[in-house]
């Protein structure tokens, strides 16, 4: 039977939004929480993040970006077509409450996380200041989205094709040396984009929590796959986190882990495309 996409949308190059049936996933899953998706049958699992549900319509939403065999196999769905499996919600809600003025630093696809959470966040009562950043403008994603839910909404891109030329912790670099109080920060995308977030975080001293997405396998704490060091402890990201205090995490150990299997999802990925070419 599987669970069936009523809704595709392309947010950019090679990145791709699902809207899915899954009414029991939806009904219980809350912000920074993510499930365990399964494609077809003999497929590998992979986590994803829950970018919105709707309890009413029992759908979830996901966000992904072509990187290996699993994710290009889903960019070639199509509306009404089912995903065999999808495991959920996992992982540890985010601590939601009135922190006061709180900024969020969403890197690339880390904006998927970020909208749930500001919406939980601004519910809450918290002034919200939000950086959207990516290597350009086509890679900016949720913009219209993140700017409703944000009483301040800025852009940062690499190139300065949008925005501010830069990464998105200079932007807090410059509000923080400009004396403006952020209470909470929440950093979410690439691993080195968290870790400097974490070290300029950490000289102002305010708590920084980052969402970390290791290496998972089946999500439940059993194969200890997603390990990760934090405050010199090892947790597992499923069922410990996915969210952790930014200045505990060892991110260096969580960029070696991270760079594992590249070459093998290369290779799986190079004989994947090349079945697609010859029709297979």
């Amino acid at each position: 039977m599987g669970y069936r996409i009523l809704e595709k949308r392309t947010l950019g190059p090679g990145s791709n939004l699902f809207v899915i049936e899954a009414p029991h996933v939806a009904r219980s899953a809350r912000p920074g929480q993510f499930v365990i998706l399964r494609a077809y049958e003999e497929g590998e699992r992979i986590p994803l993040t829950l970018a919105d549900t709707d309890k009413e319509k029992g759908t979830v939403s996901i966000i992904f970006q072509v990187v290996g065999k699993t994710t290009k196999y889903l960019s070639l769905l199509k509306v009404g077509d089912n995903i065999s499996d999808l495991l959920g919600p996992l992982g540890n809600p985010t601590e939601i409450e009135n922190f006061g003025t709180i900024a969020a630093l969403g890197g690339g696809f880390g904006t998927a996380v970020l909208y749930p959470l500001l919406k939980a966040l601004k519910e809450a009562g918290n002034y919200v200041i939000t950086i959207n950043g990516a290597r350009n403008e086509k890679l900016l994603l949720l913009e219209d989205e993140l700017k409703k839910l944000s009483d301040e909404y800025y852009v940062t891109t690499d190139d300065g094709s949008k925005g501010v030329k830069g990464f998105v912790t200079d932007l807090l670099k410059k509000f923080l040396e400009e004396g403006r109080r952020i209470d909470r920060v929440f950093a979410v995308g690439p691993v080195p984009m968290m870790k400097a977030a974490s070290d300029l975080t950490r000289k102002y001293k305010i708590k920084t929590i980052v969402s970390l997405n290791p290496i998972m396998v089946d999500g439940t704490g059993m194969c200890g796959s997603c390990r990760v060091e934090i405050g010199g402890e090892t947790k597992f990201a499923c069922v410990d986190g996915p969210e952790f205090d930014a200045h505990k995490v060892n991110f260096d150990l969580l960029m070696k882990r991270l760079r594992m299997y590249e070459e093998e999802e290369k290779i799986s990925l190079d004989r994947f495309e090349k079945n697609i070419n010859r029709g297979k």
